[in-house]
């Protein structure tokens, strides 16, 4: 298994655990994840993070409980692994910045069943990191299809559906309200084939 943490900082010599700049309204038993952490994700959901660090985006992807009907409104007959939608005003950063993917040794990491994502109640140093100096390339090389929309209130019932739903930073899109809890129930990002459409 590889984790993973993306900032927009190219200088991070170690990562110290810290509360979330903004708390979220999360399941009971589990406010303490608001607390100061060092958070990391899987492999399998870095396409989350495929973004500038405070861009509000919504990504989705069927998974095997995707009804045919959904599928097909969503993703037609493509063969795209996932959506990912973001608001206008974010594209020219989207475009032309650049985020930086650390690598981060496991060790200290425990899984919190949330969309891939792991944290560390200790400070970590990280294995390595690389630029990633065009992420539209980097989307459409993932397979990932990016919609622009003027705003992402117009998903808010996503959740609703029966694809995976997954909001990163909505608190910075317009209009959107209070954070809250903005994934579906953990599931791996399946990959779409024409044959399956």
């Amino acid at each position: 298994m590889r984790l993973f943490h993306f900032s927009d900082d190219p200088n991070i010599k170690i990562f110290t655990p810290r509360p979330v700049r903004v708390a979220v309204d999360r399941p009971a038993g589990q406010e303490w994840l608001n607390g100061p952490l060092v958070w990391a994700t899987s492999e399998a959901f870095e396409l989350l993070y495929l973004f500038p660090r405070e861009c509000p985006r919504i990504v989705i992807w069927p998974t095997p409980e995707t009804s045919p009907e959904e599928k097909q409104a969503w993703f037609g007959d493509g063969s795209r692994r996932a959506i990912a939608h973001i608001e206008r005003v974010w594209f020219e950063r989207l475009r032309a910045g650049v985020i930086y993917r650390y690598e981060l040794p496991v060790f200290s990491f425990e899984d919190v069943d949330e969309v891939g994502m792991w944290v560390s109640r200790i400070a970590v140093k990280p294995d390595g990191m690389e630029a990633i100096v065009d992420m539209l390339a980097e989307l459409d090389a993932r397979n990932i299809e990016l919609r622009v929309m003027e705003k992402l209130t117009p998903l808010k019932d996503i959740w609703g559906a029966s694809l995976h739903a997954s909001g990163i930073r909505l608190r910075n899109a317009q209009d959107w309200g209070k954070p809250g809890w903005t994934h579906s129930k953990p599931g791996r990002p399946v990959v779409v084939s024409p044959s399956e459409s």
